[in-house]
C-alpha cells in the first residue's frame, strides 16, 4: 500500500485568510505498510499569527500548473498520482481552492467546511461553564499559557472524594441511635433503601455524565442541560440550599462533639435545673456554631487552597475512625471494653450522676472491725483470746443514688416508689461480639419524648408510675418513628456528586466518573450495612438508644466500641465533620456562582461576581447567612431532614433527566456508560419521591413549593436559554401524541370552545391597526384553547421575507402586551384576499385547528375610493362560510373595554334571530368568565313574526336556557308590521343610486388609466419584440384589460431560453391592451359617464329584493336600538353575503343599517355545527 502525501507550503500569512495559530495537523494513518497524510494549510507557517478559520488545498505557481509525480506501487498495481503544491507567490490560491466547493460558497459563512469544524474540535479545551458556554481566561491579544493536562485517575479523582463526602457526621453521632431505636432489621432496611436510592441515581448520573463533557457545576449542569433552564434553576437552587444546610449540619455536629465529649466544661450556658438543660445546650450550640461558621467562612475567603490541602488530612481521620470501629468490634469478641451501665429495675440511670460512686442504694462502712474483751470465758470451753465483733454495724452508708431518689441520707427517709420496689443492677454496655446481644437488638423500640430507656429483659415492678425528669434516668429527647429515622439518616449517603464536579481534572472523565462513583457507593453501603450489624451485635440496646452516651458516663457511644481508645473516634469525627463543613462552604458558593453566571435568575446576577481571581465573595456571604439560619435551629435532628429534602429533589430530577432522555430517544443521547435502563431511573425517581414524603411530608411539600416558585419565576421573568433540554423533547412528544388523538374525530359538542384565528391588519409602519381585537380575544379565551394571530403582507415572498419576520415580531410583541397566549403567523401573498384565504385554509396542525375567525369591520368603507377593503371583507366571509367556520366581527372595536377597564354594571344583549349552532348563547357565557364582563347581566331577545305565539316562545326559551344552565332574562319582540315604509323605499333607492354612481366613477378612473397604459404600450413596442418573462404569466392582468406589460423587461434572455415557444403563446404574452380594444371597451362601457347616463341613473327604480332586505334591516335596527341602546355589548346574527357578487356593495349597506345607533356590536356567524348542548 503506497503513501500519498498532500502538502501545502504558503509563503505569507496574508495568503491564508482565517487560519488558526494553534490548529494541529489532522492526520489519518493506516494500519498497513504505508500511510496517507493530509497536511492542511493550517499545518504550516505556525510562527506567524493567523486568525481562526479553516484551511484546505490550494494550488498556484508561476504557470499555475501543479507539479505531478507518479509513485509506482510496489505490488504492481495501478499508479497513484502524488500532488505537490508549491504556493510560492500566493496570487490566485483561492481559485483552485474554492473551485471544488464553488457550489457551496454562498453558504460558507453558515455552513463551514468539514476541515474548519475538525479544526475547531481539535482545539477544544475543557473550560468551566459560566455565563458563556466557554469563557476565555485571557484576552485575545495575550499570549496563552500552556495549560497542564488533567492527570487525575479514578481512585484519586473520584473514589476518594466521594468517600470523603459520603462519610460524615451521621455515621459517628446517629447511626448507633438509629440501630438501637429501629432495631437491626429496620435499620438495615433504612440503610438499604437510602443506598439503593443513591446507587440508582449514580447509574443515571453516570449515563448523563458520559453523554458529553460535563464541566463544573456537577448536578446543576447535568439537570439544567438535560431538563432545561427552568428545572435546572429550580433544582440547582435546591441543591445549593441542601449543600448550604449540610454545612450547617456538619458544624452543629462538630459543636456537639466538642461540648458533649471533648470539653463539656466549655459550655457558656449552664442550667441549674433539669428542665432548662435542653435550652441551655441549644444556646451553646448557637453561640459556638456561629463562631465556627465565621472562622470557616474566613478560611474559605482567604484561600480555597488551604481547604484543599487539609482535605487529605480530614479523609485520613475518617478512614482511621472507621478502621478503629471494625478493630474494636473484633477485639470485643475476646476482651470487651469495660463500660458498665447502672440499671434501676429495667430503667437506665445516667452515668453523669454516679461519677465515682458505686451503682448501689447503700454501701457498707469502710471502718476496721472493733476489738472486744479478750478475757471472755465461754462456759465449758475455757477462754477465747483476742476475738472480733462479727455482728452487722448498726447503720449502712447511703450512696449518691439514694440522695437522688430519697428525701434525705437516712435509711428511713421517704423514697421514690419505683426506687423502693426495684433492685439496682449493673450490666455491661459493650457485651461483645460473641455475647448474643443481637437477639435483643433485632427488633425496634420506638419511644416518645420523655420516655425512659428501658431494658425489657430485666424485672420491673407493676404498676409503674411515670417518671419525672428530675430523677437521674436517661430520657428520650424526641419522639421517634421509622419515617423520622429515614430523614435523619439520609444525609449520610449524600455526596455522590463529588466525582462529577471534578470532571475537568480527570484524565478520562467518561470512564472514571461511573466506576469511581459506583465503587464509592458500594464501599460506603457495605460499611453502613456491616456497621449496623456490628453495632447490634456488640453494644447493649439501652446504650444504642442513648443518643448522647449518658448511660456510659458521657462517652460517645460509637467511641465505646472503638479500639484502642474512645478518643480515636472523638478526635477523628471532630476533624472529619469540620472538614466536611469546610467542603460544603467551599462548594456551595461556587454552585451559586455557576447559577448566577448562567443568568437564568435575574436577581442572582450579583452573586456571579467575586474577587479578581474568580472567588465567589458575594456568594460566600449569602451562603454563610443561610448556613447561620440552620445553625440557629441548633438541632442536628431538625436540620438533617431539611437537607434530605433538597438532596432528594436533586436526585429525583437526575433520574428524571436520564429516564426522559432514554424514553424520548433523543438523537444526542449517546452515553458511553451503557449499564443503564429507563426502568432503573424511574425506580430511583419513585424511591426519591417516596423518601421525601416518608421522612417528612411537610418538609417535602415546602421543598416542592420552593422549587415550583423558582420554576415559575424563571419561566416568566428569567433569561431565555436554549440548551437542547429533554423537556422540550417531552413537550414535542406529548404534543404529537395529543395531536394524533385529536385526529381520531371531531370534538364533542360539550368540549367545543372557540379556537380563534384573529386576522389583524398592519399599517405602513408595521403597527397593528386594531390592537383591541387582541384584547377582545383574550377576554373571550381567558388563556384557554388555541389562539392564532395572523396577518397578510402583499408582495413577493422572496423579496418580503425580512418584512414578514418584522411583522411576526410585531405580532408577538402585541400579543405579549395584551397577554394573549398563542401563535402568530404571517403570510406573504400577491393579494390580501388570497393570503387570507390561504391562512384560513392552512393555519393550525391536525386536530389543533381554528374553528372561529375574528376580524375587524372595514372602517370608512363608504368614503374609500378603493373597493378592495370591503371586497376583501366579503370574500373572507364567503371563505369562512365555505370552510364551515364560525365568524366574529366586532364593530366599533375601538370602543370595546380594555383588560383594565371592567364594566361596573350593564347588560350583554343577545339578539337571537336565527339559530346557527348556539354561538350566541355560548359567547356571552365565555365573556362573563373574564373580569371585564363579569358584572354584566345577560338578556336574550328573540323576534316573533305574525304567525308565532310569542307567549309560548318565551316559555320555551326560558326552559331552554334553564337546561343550558345559563342565567339570563328572556324577552320576545313582536314584529307584526310587515308594510314597507317610504323611508325603507327611499333608503334602498339612495343605496342603489350611490352604488351606481360610484361604479361609474371608478369606471371613468379606469378609462383614464387605460389611456395612459396605451401610451406606455406604444413606447414599449418600439423596444421590445416579445415578452417571455415568467412574471407576466402570474400577473392579474392576463385576463383583463389592465395588463402589466411593463414587467417584462429583459425579454431577450427569455427569448433565448424559450426559443421553442409557440406563436399563440407569444401573442398571449406579447400585449394585453391595444388601441382597438380600448375604443371598443369605451364604446360599450361608458354609456353612463355622460350627463345623459347620470340622468338615466337618477330615474332608476330600486330592486324589489333589495327593498325587502332593507326593510328587514331597518325594522330590526329599530327594535334593537329601542331595547338595547344602553347595553354594554350587543350580539346579533350576521346575515350571509349574497350569492351573486354583484350585490356585495348592497350587502355592506345592509349591515351598516342593521347596526346603526349601537355603540358596541358583535356580529356572529355560526359554523354550521352545534356548539352548546343541554346534556351533561
Amino acid at each position: 500500500m503506497a503513501s500519498v502525501r498532500f502538502t501545502v507550503t504558503p509563503t505569507k500569512a496574508e495568503d491564508l485568510p482565517g487560519l488558526s495559530d494553534t490548529s494541529p495537523d489532522i492526520s489519518s494513518r493506516s494500519s498497513g505498510r504505508g500511510h496517507v497524510r493530509f497536511g492542511s494549510r493550517e499545518s504550516v507557517n505556525r510562527s506567524e499569527p493567523l486568525s481562526e478559520g479553516s484551511g484546505g488545498l490550494t494550488t498556484t505557481g508561476e504557470n499555475e500548473t501543479p507539479d505531478r509525480t507518479n509513485t509506482d506501487q510496489g505490488d504492481g498495481n495501478a499508479k497513484m498520482s502524488n500532488v505537490y503544491i508549491n504556493n510560492s507567490h500566493g496570487v490566485d490560491d483561492d481559485d483552485f481552492y474554492d473551485r471544488n466547493l464553488a457550489l457551496f460558497e454562498e453558504e460558507m459563512d453558515t455552513r463551514p467546511k468539514v476541515s474548519s469544524l475538525l479544526n475547531r474540535l481539535a482545539n477544544y479545551t475543557n473550560l468551566t461553564q459560566g455565563a458563556r458556554e466557554h469563557e476565555e481566561a485571557e484576552s485575545i491579544g495575550e499570549k496563552r499559557k500552556a495549560q497542564k493536562s488533567p492527570q487525575m485517575g479514578t481512585f484519586m479523582g473520584v473514589y476518594l472524594p466521594c468517600l470523603q463526602n459520603i462519610f460524615g457526621v451521621i455515621l459517628f453521632l446517629r447511626l448507633t441511635w438509629v440501630v438501637g431505636t429501629a432495631g437491626v432489621l429496620q435499620a438495615l432496611c433504612i440503610v438499604f433503601i437510602c443506598c439503593c436510592c443513591t446507587l440508582l441515581t449514580a447509574i443515571s448520573m453516570s449515563a448523563i455524565a458520559t453523554n458529553g463533557v460535563v464541566p463544573a457545576g456537577g448536578s446543576y449542569f447535568m439537570i439544567s442541560r438535560s431538563l432545561g433552564p427552568e428545572f435546572g434553576g429550580a433544582v440547582g437552587l435546591c441543591f445549593y440550599l441542601g449543600t448550604t444546610f449540610a454545612g450547617a449540619m456538619y458544624i452543629l455536629g462538630a459543636i456537639e462533639i466538642l461540648l458533649m465529649y471533648i470539653a463539656p466544661w466549655a459550655a457558656i450556658f449552664v442550667s441549674g435545673s433539669p428542665d432548662g438543660e435542653g435550652a441551655a445546650m441549644l444556646n451553646n450550640m448557637r453561640v459556638y456554631g456561629s463562631i465556627f461558621l465565621l472562622l470557616m467562612a474566613l478560611l474559605v475567603f482567604v484561600g480555597v487552597k488551604y481547604v484543599n490541602k487539609l482535605a487529605s488530612v480530614f479523609l485520613a481521620c475518617v478512614i482511621i475512625s472507621i478502621l478503629s470501629i471494625y478493630t474494636g468490634a473484633l477485639v470485643s469478641a475476646f476482651s470487651p471494653p469495660t463500660f458498665p451501665v447502672c440499671m434501676l429495675g429495667n430503667r437506665t440511670l445516667s452515668g453523669h450522676i454516679l461519677h465515682d460512686s458505686p451503682c448501689a442504694k447503700t454501701t457498707l462502712p469502710k471502718e476496721p472491725p472493733r476489738p472486744v474483751d479478750t478475757n471472755l470465758t465461754l462456759a465449758g470451753n475455757g477462754t477465747v483470746p483476742s476475738t472480733f465483733d462479727l455482728s452487722l454495724p448498726s447503720s449502712e452508708a447511703t450512696t449518691t443514688l439514694w440522695l437522688q431518689f430519697c428525701e434525705g441520707p437516712d435509711l428511713n427517709a421517704s423514697c421514690d416508689y419505683y426506687f423502693n420496689l426495684s433492685n439496682i443492677s449493673e450490666i455491661p454496655g459493650i457485651p461483645g461480639l460473641s455475647s448474643g446481644v443481637i437477639t435483643e437488638n433485632i427488633w425496634s423500640v420506638y419511644l416518645s419524648k420523655g420516655d425512659v430507656l428501658e431494658k425489657g429483659s430485666l424485672p420491673s415492678p407493676r404498676p409503674v408510675h411515670p417518671p419525672t425528669n428530675r430523677l437521674p434516668y436517661v430520657f428520650a429527647d424526641i419522639t421517634t418513628s421509622f419515617t423520622l429515622l429515614v430523614g435523619i439518616f439520609f444525609p449520610s449517603v449524600t455526596g455522590i456528586m463529588a466525582g462529577s464536579n471534578r470532571s475537568g481534572d480527570l484524565k478520562d472523565a467518561q470512564r472514571s466518573i461511573p466506576i469511581g462513583t459506583i465503587m464509592a457507593i458500594l464501599t460506603t453501603s457495605l460499611v453502613y450495612l456491616s456497621s449496623v450489624v456490628l453495632f447490634g451485635a456488640c453494644i447493649e440496646g439501652v446504650v444504642l438508644r442513648d443518643k448522647f452516651g449518658d448511660s456510659v458516663k458521657g462517652n460517645l457511644v460509637v467511641g465505646t466500641l472503638s479500639w484502642p481508645s474512645p478518643w480515636v473516634i472523638v478526635i477523628g469525627s471532630f476533624f472529619s465533620t469540620c472538614g466536611a463543613g469546610l467542603q460544603s462552604l467551599t462548594g456551595a458558593p461556587r454552585l451559586l456562582q455557576a447559577i448566577a453566571k448562567d443568568n437564568i435568575i435575574p436577581f442572582l446576577r450579583v452573586f456571579g461576581h467575586g474577587k479578581a481571581n474568580g472567588e465567589p465573595t458575594w456568594a460566600l456571604l449569602l451562603t454563610a447567612l443561610i448556613a447561620e439560619l440552620g445553625i440557629l435551629i441548633a438541632s442536628l435532628d431538625l436540620v438533617a431532614p431539611i437537607l434530605s429534602m433538597f438532596f432528594l429533589m436533586c436526585y429525583l430530577f437526575v433520574n428524571l433527566a436520564c429516564a426522559l432522555q432514554t424514553l424520548l430517544r433523543t438523537p444526542n443521547w449517546r452515553p458511553r456508560f451503557s449499564y443503564y435502563h429507563w426502568t432503573l431511573s424511574f425506580l430511583g425517581m419513585i424511591i426519591c419521591l417516596a423518601l421525601m414524603f416518608i421522612s417528612s411530608w411537610y418538609y417535602a411539600i415546602v421543598a416542592i413549593v420552593i422549587a415550583g416558585m423558582i420554576y415559575k419565576y424563571i419561566e416568566y421573568h428569567g433569561a431565555e436559554k436554549e440548551w437542547g433540554d429533554g423537556i422540550r423533547g417531552l413537550s414535542l412528544s406529548a404534543a404529537r401524541y395529543a395531536l394524533l388523538r385529536l385526529e381520531e374525530g371531531p370534538p364533542h359538542t360539550k368540549n367545543w370552545r372557540p379556537q380563534l384565528l384573529v386576522l389583524l391588519k398592519l399599517d405602513e409602519d408595521a403597527y397593528v391597526k386594531s390592537p383591541r381585537l387582541l384584547t377582545f380575544a383574550s377576554q373571550l379565551k381567558a388563556g384557554k384553547g388555541l389562539t392564532i394571530v395572523g396577518t397578510v403582507i402583499t408582495g413577493n415572498y422572496l423579496h418580503s421575507y425580512g418584512e414578514a419576520l418584522a411583522a411576526e415580531q410585531t405580532l408577538k410583541h402585541q400579543m405579549d402586551k395584551e397577554k394573549v397566549k398563542g401563535f402568530c403567523q404571517c403570510i406573504v401573498a400577491n393579494k390580501a384576499r388570497e393570503g387570507i384565504s390561504h391562512m384560513i385554509q392552512s393555519s393550525g396542525l391536525g386536530g389543533m385547528r381554528h374553528n372561529t375567525v375574528v376580524m375587524g369591520w372595514p372602517l370608512a368603507w363608504r368614503q374609500s375610493e378603493d373597493p378592495q377593503s370591503w371586497k376583501t371583507f366579503i370574500n373572507t366571509v364567503r371563505v369562512t362560510t365555505a370552510a364551515h367556520l364560525a365568524l366574529l366581527v366586532p364593530k366599533n372595536i375601538s370602543l370595546f373595554p380594555g383588560n383594565s377597564e371592567p364594566c361596573a354594571e350593564g347588560y350583554i344583549d343577545v339578539w337571537w334571530i336565527v339559530h346557527d349552532g348556539g354561538m350566541l348563547m355560548l359567547l356571552p357565557f365565555l365573556l362573563r368568565q373574564h373580569k371585564v364582563w363579569r358584572k354584566c347581566a345577560m338578556r336574550i331577545f328573540t323576534v316573533a313574526q305574525m304567525e308565532d305565539n310569542s307567549i309560548q316562545m318565551k316559555k320555551d326559551l326560558a326552559t331552554f336556557l334553564y337546561h343550558l344552565r345559563i342565567e339570563a332574562d328572556v324577552e320576545v319582540v313582536e314584529m307584526h308590521n310587515s308594510d314597507i315604509s317610504a323611508y325603507t323605499y327611499e333608503r334602498t333607492l339612495m343605496m342603489e343610486q350611490r352604488s351606481q354612481m360610484l361604479r361609474q366613477m371608478r369606471l371613468s378612473k379606469s378609462d383614464r388609466e387605460k389611456e395612459a397604459q396605451l401610451v406606455k404600450d406604444r413606447n414599449s413596442m418600439l423596444r421590445l419584440t416579445s415578452i417571455g418573462s415568467d412574471d407576466d404569466e402570474d400577473t392579474d392582468g392576463g385576463g383583463g384589460p389592465t395588463g402589466n406589460a411593463e414587467k417584462g423587461g429583459g425579454a431577450a434572455g427569455g427569448r433565448e431560453r424559450d426559443g421553442g415557444m409557440s406563436a399563440s403563446e407569444n401573442r398571449r404574452v406579447h400585449m394585453t391592451w391595444t388601441k382597438e380594444k380600448a375604443l371598443q371597451y369605451r364604446a360599450t362601457h361608458s354609456g353612463c359617464s355622460t350627463p345623459e347616463g347620470f340622468r338615466d341613473m337618477l330615474s332608476i327604480r330600486p330592486d324589489h329584493s333589495n327593498v325587502r332586505r332593507m326593510h328587514t334591516a331597518v325594522k330590526l335596527n329599530e327594535v334593537i336600538v329601542n331595547k338595547s341602546h344602553d347595553a354594554r355589548l350587543v350580539l346579533l346574527n350576521m346575515p350571509g353575503p349574497p350569492r351573486n357578487p354583484a350585490g356585495d356593495e348592497n350587502y355592506m349597506e345592509f349591515l351598516e343599517v342593521l347596526t346603526e345607533g349601537l355603540e358596541r356590536v358583535l356580529l356572529v356567524r355560526g359554523g354550521g355545527s352545534e356548539v352548546i348542548t343541554i346534556y351533561s
